[in-house]
This record gives C-alpha cells, structure tokens and sequence, in this order.
C-alpha cells in the first residue's frame, strides 16, 4: 500500500486541487482526501484497529478505505445487501471492533452490538506518516448463505492494483465510474486505488450499486452517457442490459470510452460483440477474492472473445487435471481462523488454456454434473450459452445422476412476455436451439421458469444474486417441474 499512498502524495504536491472523487454532495480534491483520511485516524477511539465499512457507494466510504489502508488498519467492508444475520457473523468472525457507517445504515450498524461511527469526516489534518499492517478482510456470500473471510494484505493489493494499471493502461486522464458495491473487491481497486495510483478520477454512484440488494435495474445507458466515463467494470447483467438498451434505440456507447472490465459470472461471447458493436469496448476477465480479485485479463490490443484474457504478467497459470491452478505475489494470506496460504492457490476452476496463453474458464469443479449415463457435463459450459439470449436474465442447469438435465430460467425484462406467452415446447425448442453446439447428452431436455423474485422468495438465491445450486436443484428436481 505504501506505492500507493506514495503516489497519492506526489500527485497531491503537484496537482492538490485537481478533483480526484465525486459523488452527489460534490467533488473532492487530492489534497482534501489526505486531509480527511489523516483527520478520520486521528479522530478513532483508541484501540480500535479492526474496522467494519457500512455504506452506499461515496466519497465517504472511499476516504474511509483509504485511512484504513494507510494506517494499518484491518479493514472489513460490510456489503449492504447481505441479510443483518450475515453481517453479524462477519462482524464476529472478523473481530470488528468499530464500525464505520452512514447515517442511513446506522440502525443495521448498532444491530450487531459494537461501537459505531460516523463514516462522514469534514475536518483535515496533516497527512499522516504511512503505518504498515493494512489487512482487507473480503466476505463473498458463497452457496451456503454463510460468509467465509479471505485474509489479503497490504503487498496483494498493491501488487494487483499495479498489475491492473498495466494491463488496462490506466493514465491520469482517465474517469472511472463506480457502478457495482464497494465491497466488492475488484470494485474497491478500480475505484479507489487504481485511480490514485495513477492520477485519474473516479465518480462514486450509489443507485445503481442498490440493484445487487434487489433494487431496480439502473438506466445504464443513460448514465454513461451523462457521466461519460473513459473506464468502468460491470457484472454481465448490466453489460447486456445496456447494450440491450442501445440496440433497441440505434444509439452508441459514448465515445469517451476506452476500457470497460466485465466479469464476476461466464460473459456469453454473443454478448460481448454484440457490446462491442454497439460501441462498449468491453474486456473479458476472470478472478476470485484468494487471488485478489484478478487473475487472467483481456486488454487493448491482446483480446479474443470466449476467452478471459491472458494471466496477469508475474502470475503462474497451469492445468492440474483440468483444474486452474494459479500461483504468484496475488495469492491471500489464508482465510480467516485458517493456517497461512501458500503461494500456490488451486481454485477449483477447471478451464483450458490455448497455444497463445488465453484462458478458457469452463466452470466449478464441484459444480461438475455426471448423468445416470456417465456423461460429465460443466453446468456452466451450458449456462453462457443460454445467457446469450436476451430474453434469459439468469439460469441455472442441474440433473446430477438424471438421465436428463434441466434448465431453471428467469427471465429478463425484455423476455417476462415470450415466457409468460410460450409453451413448455416452445422453451424447450430455444433451449435447443441456444445449445446447438453442445452435444446432445449435454442440452437440456427439461425446464423451469421462474421470476427472480419468486427464485429469491423461496431462498434460493445469495444476495449478490447467484444461485444457491443444491438448494435450487432439491427444490426444482422433480420430473417436469415448472412454475
């Protein structure tokens, strides 16, 4: 962390009053978030070195981050759309002592019985001396509803921060728009500290952050044409609805735009030329939180589509029995309460890699589903090529030890319509048809329709929105089962 905050200070020296974050309230200079980020570590009660992040998308949360990375600090962000029983295992299982929230967000804060605070801080003081120690303590909501801690230090941050600088060739004239949850770990780079590494600027919007809690889907298109960005990261979903958007309108992606980063779930290739046409130079990539988030990475001038790019350069990538196997200066110090990792990370990915290093991600290993006929199918392999139509928002494919798989669909907005209107053959034929390159044992032969509501009604969703796989395959398992 300390290049970082070494850059963040030089920049400040030469350009202080250059805008470096905004958000609704307004801008904030380089010079004002040293101010404040110095004046919110001096203002901590004593003793409180394990602190919880609670917030929408802000200035606020960013100048918190920052304290927390350049002060020594554990840092634990607390995603807003995890249920309070959750939030209150990762205050426990990371021995957060003080959290850290907005005004809004105070109730669920006191909920989980610690201190809290303010995250707001208006006050400025002489930047402090860089203190080691900084610890980022990543949450990801799993299949089992209980959130495990992955244990990242100040070297893993700084190393892919640099890493991600190179690869998307960020520059100080860059804008970036902070569209996903701060607490997601890619996010709280790209936003944060990529751009003060590199002198660029970020624009923190807190709406379209409320989509992963189950709010309405934001007018993507809209946005970035209003803020127009030259950099962003988004999750497939909000790629495809924006291009969606735009197809729809004869319109193009604003031509500000250089870099645009999916990734987080399989991106159907269809998906990404079709974004691609319509002016969004979008780039495939693949990581996990063990990693620090980013691992392989398609980037200007070295893309090809259904791949997720090359590895970062200083990561080893290797197949071991099909199984990615990741090794280098990203790998986390362990998980919390468990032994110290080893520079060596098997991801339980199976994936290929083709004679010009791209990487291929197929899917989860434990994922892997074996039929009553012995055929082993990756459930993801399938399920990209049933997103790459536009009418399915989500889905799902299942049959472990069935003669048959089946696919669980919800639809998207522009597909509630042709669903709610088709026949069970009418589905099936799609289905078929989106398959067509799959083999036969491998293309679903059953289906079920469900709204993402119902899906997260029944408990069969994380909150962030991905299946929960075994719960949704119990419940949907019988023969021809439909909503």
């Amino acid at each position: 962390m300390r290049e970082i905050y070494e850059a963040l200070r030089r920049h400040a020296s030469k350009q202080g009053d250059k805008p470096a974050f905004c958000d609704a309230a307004g801008d904030v200079s380089r010079s004002e978030i040293l101010g404040r980020a110095s004046a919110l570590y001096r203002s901590l009660p004593a003793g409180a070195n394990r602190i919880g992040l609670l917030s929408a998308n802000s200035v606020d949360w960013a100048v918190a981050q920052i304290m927390g990375g350049v002060s020594g600090k554990t840092v634990a962000p607390l995603p807003p759309f995890f249920s309070s029983e959750q939030l209150g295992h990762i205050v426990r299982d990371a021995g957060v002592e003080l959290i850290l929230c907005s005004d809004a967000l105070r109730p669920l804060a006191a909920a989980s019985g610690v201190a809290t605070e303010t995250i707001a801080c208006r006050q400025r003081a002489e930047p402090i001396d860089f203190i080691e120690g900084f610890k980022q303590i990543i949450y990801t909501s799993g299949s089992t509803g209980r959130p495990k801690g992955v244990r990242l230090g100040g070297r893993q941050v700084s190393w892919s921060t640099l890493a991600l600088a190179e690869a998307s060739e960020a520059n100080e004239e860059d804008f970036y728009l902070s569209i996903l949850p701060l607490p997601l770990l890619l996010e709280t780079i790209s936003a944060i500290f990529l751009p003060l590494l590199v002198g660029g600027r970020t624009r923190f919007v807190a709406e379209s952050a409320n989509v992963f809690g189950g709010g309405a889907l934001p007018d993507i298109a809209a946005l970035f044409e209003s803020e127009r960005p030259t950099s962003s990261v988004l999750a497939p979903q909000l790629l495809g609805l924006w291009a969606r958007r735009l197809m729809a309108s004869g319109r193009r992606a604003p031509d500000s735009l250089r870099f645009v980063a999916v990734g987080g779930a399989p991106t159907p290739a269809a998906l990404i030329e079709a974004a691609w046409a319509v002016g969004i130079p979008v780039y495939e990539g693949y990581g996990l939180s063990e990693c620090c988030s980013v691992v392989a990475l398609n980037r200007p001038g070295a893309r090809k589509t259904g791949t997720v790019g090359r590895p970062l350069p200083g990561l080893r990538v290797r197949l071991e029995e099909g199984e990615i196997v990741v090794e280098g200066p990203s790998v986390m110090e362990g998980y919390l309460g468990g032994p110290d990792a080893e520079a060596t990370w098997r991801t339980g990915d199976l994936g290929t890699l083709d004679a010009e290093g791209y990487l291929t991600v197929q899917g989860r290993k434990d994922n892997l589903l074996v039929t009553s006929l012995g055929r082993n199918v990756s459930p993801e392999w399938i399920e990209t090529m049933l997103l790459a139509d536009p009418r399915i928002s989500h889905c799902m494919v299942f049959g472990y030890a069935a003669p048959h798989l089946t696919a669980l669909i919800a639809p998207s907005e522009a597909g509630t319509e042709w669903f709610a209107n088709a026949r069970p053959d009418d589905t099936l034929e799609l289905i078929s048809q989106l398959c067509a390159k799959a083999p036969d044992y491998a293309i679903p032969r059953d289906a079920v329709v469900a709204p993402m509501r119902r899906l997260a009604g029944l408990g069969l969703l994380t909150p962030n929105g991905r299946f929960r796989r075994k719960a949704a395959a119990a419940h949907f398992g019988g023969d021809g089962a439909r909503v």
